[in-house]
Parts: structure tokens; sequence; C-alpha cells
């Protein structure tokens, strides 16, 4: 039989249980980054992919490997309009080159040109995160089908940025030039 002294014991560790469940699932909606450290990530990331636009040599710009595929320019340009499209996506700024082909756009093919719009992106990127709160970092959006965290999407830039500034790696041996050393931190 259980006496008082037993059932607020039992009433104190199921409230205490809840509390803790309650905090878990706050925590679990937290942002694991923040603002600063976003912005640093992405003032790296602006100042590495610069290096690998002045390590391709003028001649280089409009390299292709092989037919099929991007010339670097064409990387790079990629690489740009998904930096404005998920920065857009995640502050709710309006994309400047929304409906545009960066890829297709001949102005931005030579290398002074290049490196301009490339920087520029970078720059969207990094306003675009300045302008948030590490508190929106948690708000949901959704990109196509697919519903998930500003948070996330920004981790997808970040994702989607690497990846192609790697695929320039082979662009610049393949035109003979060393390219930059890995920039982690």
């Amino acid at each position: 039989m259980l006496t008082k002294t037993h059932l607020r014991f039992v009433r104190f560790v199921f409230a205490f249980l809840s509390l803790l469940g309650a905090l878990s699932a706050v925590q679990a909606a937290a942002p694991m980054t923040t603002i600063s450290q976003l912005t640093a990530d992405w003032q790296r990331a602006k100042e590495y992919t610069k290096e690998y636009l002045d390590a391709m040599p003028e001649d280089g710009v409009n390299f292709k490997p092989t037919p099929e595929i991007r010339s670097f320019a064409e990387q790079m340009l990629h690489l740009s309009a998904a930096n404005y499209n998920f920065g857009a996506l995640a502050s709710s700024k309006p994309n400047p080159m929304q409906g545009k082909k960066l890829e297709e756009m001949a102005e931005f093919k030579t290398k002074a040109a290049l490196t301009k719009a490339v920087m520029d992106s970078y720059d969207f990127m990094i306003d675009a995160v300045k302008g948030m709160t590490d508190a929106q970092l948690g708000e949901s959006v959704k990109m196509g089908q697919r519903e998930m965290t500003k948070e996330v999407v920004l981790s997808k830039a970040f994702e989607h940025q690497t990846h192609h500034r790697g695929q320039c790696t082979i662009y610049i041996r393949m035109k003979g030039v060393k390219p930059p050393q890995e920039k982690l931190f």
C-alpha cells in the first residue's frame, strides 16, 4: 500500500521525468550551430574559393575536361547560383539573381568577371546569415517537397559549394597548376 509520502515521491519523479522530456524536446529543436559560427565558416569558404579562382589561369576559365561536363566557370557559376538560392530561402531575403541562369551568362566567362560574380554570391550568403538570429536557425522552411530547418538549408548549401569547389581541383590540376592547400580552419 502506498503512503502519502510514497505517492508524493511518485508524483515528483513523474513531474521530474516530464520536465526532462520537455527539456530534451526543446534541446532537440534548438539549432546545433550559431550565426557567428556559420558566418566564420562561410567567410572561410569564400576565401578558399577565391584561392581556387586565383589559381586557375585565364586560359583555364572556360576549360572542360570532357565535352559533356561543366567548364570551370560553369562549375563556379553553378555554385554561385546555389549560394543565392539557398541563402534567400534560409534568410527570406530576395534573391537578386532569381530567374537568371548564371552558368549560361557570357559576361561571367572571363576570370575577372567570374571572380566578381562568385565573390558576390558569397557576400550575399554571408550577409544573409549575418541577418539571421540563432533562434531562426530552428525555423522550418519548404524546399521543394521537403521541409527542413533553416539550419539544414544552410548546411546543405555549405555541402553543395564544397562539393563543386572540390570538383574544380581536377580542372586546376589538368591545367598544370597545383590547387590551393585545404583550408579547414
